[in-house]
Formats: C-alpha cells, sequence, structure tokens
C-alpha cells in the first residue's frame, strides 16, 4: 500500500498546480533518497568478490617462499631430498641444530649493527646532499643523475679498490667498518630517494625563515627536517633493509665469525657431506623476524613517508 500526499497552491501569486507524491509505507522521502543512493554507490557483488580473490592470489604468491621456508625448517634430509610438500615428520632438532653448529645470534648481531651504522651515514650525507641541491640549486641539473649513476654499476666492480681502501684505513674484519662502506654504498639510493621530499616543500617557507634571520644550517635543522621527518624514516628503513640483506661486500670485507654478518654466516653452514637445508632454513626465519617487526612497528611511517614523497 502507499499513502498519496497532496498539497494544493501555496497561495503566492504563481502558485502551481494540485501535486501529488506517493511515499511507500514506513518509509519517509529522504531515507528513500539515501537508500537509493547506497545501491548506485555499492559495487555488484561479482566485482568485489573479483577484487578479494585478486588480494588473496597476490597475499598468496607473496607468502609461498615464506611458507615453503617455514616447511623446510621442519623437514628432515630425507623429506627435503624426497622433494616432499609437507614433512614426513616434525624435524624440531633442525633449529636447535641450526644455533649450535653456528653462531646464528652472533651473525643477526653483525647484521644489525652493521645496518644501522649504514642507515645513519647514508642519512648524514644524504640529507645536507639534498637540502643543497634541492633547496640552494648547488651542483646544477646533472648532479643528481651523477650521483645516482654511482649506483647503477655492478657492486663487484668495486670489491677490490673498496678492499684496499679497508685495509689501508685499517678497518678490515670489523662490523665499524663493515657498517661505514655499506653507507657510502647506500648513499645514492638514499639521496635519490630524498630528493622528491625536498623538492615537494614550497620554497615561501625558506624565504620566511631568511627573513627571521635564519642561515642555511638553522633552515636545514629548525624547518626543513622536521617537514620531511617521514621521509626521512622510510629512506632509513629502506637503507637498513638494503644493508641488512647485502651479501657481496659483506662476504670480501669480513673473514671471522666476530664480524660475519647472518647472510654470510647462512651461507657457510655447510656440513660435512651435505648441505643443512633445514638448519640454513631455520637460520634465515630467525633473521627475517627483525625485519618483519621493523616494517610492523614503523609501517605507518613507512607508508605515509614514501606516499608525501610521491605528491609535489
Amino acid at each position: 500500500m502507499s499513502t498519496t500526499i497532496e498539497r494544493g497552491p501555496a497561495g503566492s501569486a504563481d502558485a502551481a498546480t494540485t501535486r501529488a507524491m506517493t511515499v511507500p509505507d514506513g518509509q519517509p522521502p529522504r531515507a528513500r533518497r539515501a537508500s537509493s543512493a547506497s545501491r548506485i554507490g555499492r559495487a555488484p557483488r561479482g566485482i568485489v568478490v573479483l577484487k578479494w580473490a585478486v588480494i588473496a592470489i597476490a597475499i598468496g604468491f607473496t607468502l609461498l617462499p615464506i611458507l615453503y621456508l617455514v616447511t623446510m625448517s621442519f623437514k628432515s634430509p630425507d623429506d627435503i631430498l624426497s622433494t616432499r610438500i609437507l614433512p614426513s615428520r616434525i624435524a624440531w632438532e633442525n633449529w636447535a641444530s641450526a644455533f649450535e653448529q653456528a653462531p646464528v645470534l652472533v651473525y643477526l648481531r653483525n647484521s644489525l649493527i652493521a645496518a644501522a651504522i649504514a642507515a645513519v651515514v647514508a642519512l648524514a650525507v644524504a640529507i645536507p646532499a639534498n637540502f643543497a641541491m634541492a633547496r640552494l640549486r648547488t651542483g646544477g641539473s646533472r648532479s643528481m643523475a651523477l650521483i645516482v649513476s654511482a649506483y647503477v654499476a655492478p657492486p663487484i666492480v668495486a670489491v677490490i679498490p673498496l678492499f684496499m681502501l679497508v685495509r689501508t684505513a685499517g678497518l678490515m674484519d670489523n662490523v665499524i667498518g663493515l657498517g661505514l662502506i655499506e653507507g657510502l654504498m647506500v648513499t645514492p639510493v638514499a639521496v635519490w630517494l630524498l630528493d622528491g621530499f625536498f623538492r615537494g616543500i614550497p620554497e615561501e617557507i625558506d624565504e620566511a625563515a631568511q627573513i627571521d634571520g635564519c642561515g642555511p644550517v638553522r633552515t636545514l635543522v629548525r624547518i626543513v627536517l622536521p617537514l620531511v621527518a617521514p621521509g626521512v624514516v622510510a629512506v632509513a628503513i629502506i637503507a637498513f633493509i638494503l644493508v641488512y640483506n647485502d651479501f657481496l661486500i659483506p662476504l670480501m670485507l669480513t673473514q671471522s665469525t666476530a664480524s660475519q654478518t647472518l647472510p654470510v654466516g647462512i651461507a657457510l653452514m655447510q656440513g660435512g657431506r651435505e648441505v643443512m637445508f633445514g638448519q640454513m632454513a631455520a637460520a634465515s626465519l630467525t633473521g627475517m623476524i627483525p625485519v618483519y617487526l621493523l616494517a610492523l612497528f614503523l609501517q605507518r611511517w613507512l607508508v605515509g613517508g614514501l606516499t608525501q614523497g610521491s605528491i609535489k
């Protein structure tokens, strides 16, 4: 049923004729318009299902290597050689053996220290460099290309010069020396990533700081740096992860257990007659935990920083 509401002339000189408005029972006109708008804005069910299916497939492909690594850490050598997908029995001894036969925690400590030092060194060089290029117009239009070109060449071409430099400086087989070298190696990436953040700040802010008597250094520290803080954190995380996962440079510049990083230590986990795949998988999962925790707790800074750097 429906209720018909008739409305007569409004009393004005040019009043229209009587109009009728039909409203469904129990539903006022405003609610009817809201429900129609919600139906229009709602995506079809098939599209929603397709969207979630694509997301599930993407997550599955992302987690597949990690799940395979988890299953391998609980497989016996026979299961690994027979290429079983699931272990016939849970080989808990792989985890205990990984920490008994190799100093995994020492390797992990060295990786964390070297990555942290490298991130600090890279930012200490990249922040003033980006401020000079983006705000002070130093270096010309080709300076960024010249800096990034240093990262284009394969790292293997710089191994011998780096080896001679580190040995001359007395930093061979040293975690601090490794962090310094890694920081210089990852500096071009930090400069490239920070460029968008510095150029996205309006120049009027610098002009206002100069009117207030701020010099270049004070403008950088007091004005510009707080504005690009999310980008600095995001770049620090990226530099940390790049150094943390590096294998070639630590392999060439470290020889003892006291300075070797986790990727090098895992590569050296060789048995007498067979490769200890289960123990290597357990050590790899242990090394993944700090990076995942770092990304989890700093996810807001990482995503927000990268998003801010993409907008100009």
